[in-house]
């Protein structure tokens, strides 16, 4: 065991980074979208799968960065406002290269989705580091609350012209609505779109949660005594989610409130058991891999993102690479899952590179 120093970089936070990017890249690219095992799918609607996990976890652990990085740069005695401008400025960069990977390789303007992933993660770091600044960990608790309690009755509640109140179902919802109202241009469902207006409220909910996890790593306490609290809180949070499930489905499309309480509670165990095993046993070799590709996250990200241009539409290696496999007699789904664990150790050799260079790309 060694002795835990929340001053220094966690690298039990890397490599969560790391291997939530490794998944995120796993489930985006399966060898034929016709032909996945359950698992590397999302759900249908409601319902979640460990598909539905990588996203919150993703936004989980920008809370929680938030919270290291920006109490490192309060405790050396920057000024606030020139740190608000980096924040925008960050913002707007990561904004900006989900609006790039929308348009890419067209760049049709006239199809141009403004909702995304990384434009959602975007907005999310923005607001949640301003709430950072502005308030205590008490307030960013109430804000959460307020925040959850709210969305639902608003789901629940408000009627959606010609539809009426409570209805869930797909583009059908209140939050549908309001996306198909405000949003200019194309909706990833034609009439509603996964990563919408409405829906971002309590997406910013699950950044507070990370927020909350980085202010008990913080805290004075023993790191044991942190980890135990970490774990009872995880544990909470995934009762609260079970229970909320009854009136609220949880459903990774609306990022209905049970939806963040269920993924932020195992989001807070998986990151107390990395800090335990990483930081604290100092089990460093296990997470190696975690930690290069965590390292360049959002690069490798969008890396991830465009590189299929060239491998798969010139040069068709994911089509020969497939088909290959299943004329040899491999069942389809295997051959699927396959092709999507050999495109994320390719996109691992660029981020490998990076780290024994020792180039971070701050985005």
């Amino acid at each position: 065991m060694k002795n835990f120093d929340s001053s220094q970089r966690l690298i039990s936070l890397d490599m969560l980074r790391g291997l939530t990017i490794a998944l995120m890249i796993v489930v985006n690219d399966p060898g034929s979208w016709q032909h996945l095992y359950w698992p590397l799918a999302h759900a249908d609607w409601h319902g979640i799968t460990i598909t539905d996990f990588v996203y919150p976890f993703f936004i989980f652990i920008v809370g929680v960065s938030i919270v290291l990085s920006s109490s490192k740069q309060l405790d050396a005695g920057y000024d606030k406002k020139k740190m608000k401008k980096k924040i925008w400025i960050r913002s707007l960069k990561i904004f900006g290269l989900g609006i790039l990977l929308s348009l890419f390789p067209e760049f049709n303007f006239m199809e141009l989705r403004i909702p995304g992933v990384l434009q959602r993660i975007a907005i999310c770091y923005l607001i949640c580091a301003h709430i950072y600044l502005a308030t205590d960990w008490k307030t960013q608790i109430r804000i959460g609350i307020i925040s959850l309690v709210g969305y639902w009755l608003a789901m629940v509640l408000i009627p959606v012209p010609g539809i009426g109140s409570g209805v869930l179902e797909p583009g059908r919802n209140l939050a549908a609505w309001i996306d198909e109202m405000v949003i200019p241009l194309r909706l990833y469902r034609g009439n509603w779109d996964p990563e919408g207006l409405l829906s971002t409220i309590p997406a910013i909910v699950t950044g507070i949660t990370g927020m909350l996890a980085g202010h008990l790593i913080k805290s004075d306490m023993d790191i044991h005594k942190k980890l135990n609290y970490m774990f009872f809180a995880g544990f909470m949070c995934v009762l609260a989610g079970y229970f909320w499930d009854l009136f609220f489905p949880i459903n990774k499309n609306l990022w209905t409130s049970s939806y963040v309480l269920f993924t932020s509670g195992w989001a807070f165990m998986a990151f107390a058991a990395c800090i335990l095993i990483v930081d604290v046993q100092g089990y460093n070799k296990m997470a190696k891999f975690g930690v290069i590709y965590g390292s360049n996250a959002i690069t490798i990200y969008v890396f991830a993102g465009m590189f299929p241009v060239l491998l798969n539409r010139i040069l068709g290696v994911k089509g020969a690479f497939f088909n290959g496999l299943v004329d040899l007699g491999m069942v389809p789904e295997l051959a699927s899952m396959l092709w999507a664990f050999t495109y994320m150790f390719i996109c691992f050799i660029p981020a490998y590179i990076l780290y024994k260079k020792k180039i971070f790309i701050k985005v």
